[in-house]
């Protein structure tokens, strides 16, 4: 355990990563949920069970309220991950510190390749044909929903901590 006058600090990294995680996640559900109700015209709740069909499957998408919930907790837990290793990822590269929004807009297209390429094929969604014009958006929603606000908060966090 760290000692007591490192708790302060601790618990403002995790609060402050925590938020991090809070906003992008929001802002990167917010947009999904957009993107898939002006694509298909149906309803923005039905991504929701598309997150937990991950876990669930098939029956993620059984109607019951649970699954929206569910979603949502997968969906967070995501973000949280990723916030998490940025803010571990950002102290060991230097080139993060100096180009902040580029280093944000990159990650965002890490993170596209991380859920595209490992996390969904491991997982129990069931996936359409590839198409490209959405692959654009979906990437596009990540580097400005996930990536660029992480960056520029790490890079925030940091800049106070050595100031």
């Amino acid at each position: 355990m760290p000692p007591f006058s490192a708790l302060p600090f601790f618990a403002n990294r995790v609060a402050y990563i925590a938020g991090t995680a809070l906003l992008a996640g929001t802002l990167d559900i917010s947009a999904a949920m957009t993107n898939f109700a002006v694509s298909t015209g149906g309803s923005p709740l039905r991504v929701l069970p598309y997150v937990a069909s991950g876990v669930f499957g098939k029956a993620a998408f059984s109607g019951s309220p649970i699954m929206l919930v569910w979603g949502l907790v997968f969906h967070f837990s995501i973000a949280l991950v990723f916030a998490v290793f940025f803010f571990w990822l950002y102290p060991r590269l230097a080139w993060l510190g100096r180009h902040p929004v580029l280093g944000g807009l990159l990650y965002g297209i890490g993170v596209w390749l991380v859920m595209n390429r490992v996390v969904v094929p491991l997982s129990q969604v069931s996936t359409g044909p590839f198409n490209a014009t959405q692959a654009v958006i979906n990437a596009g929603i990540l580097m400005l929903c996930i990536g660029l606000p992480i960056s520029l908060l790490a890079h925030r966090y940091y800049q106070r901590r050595s100031s």
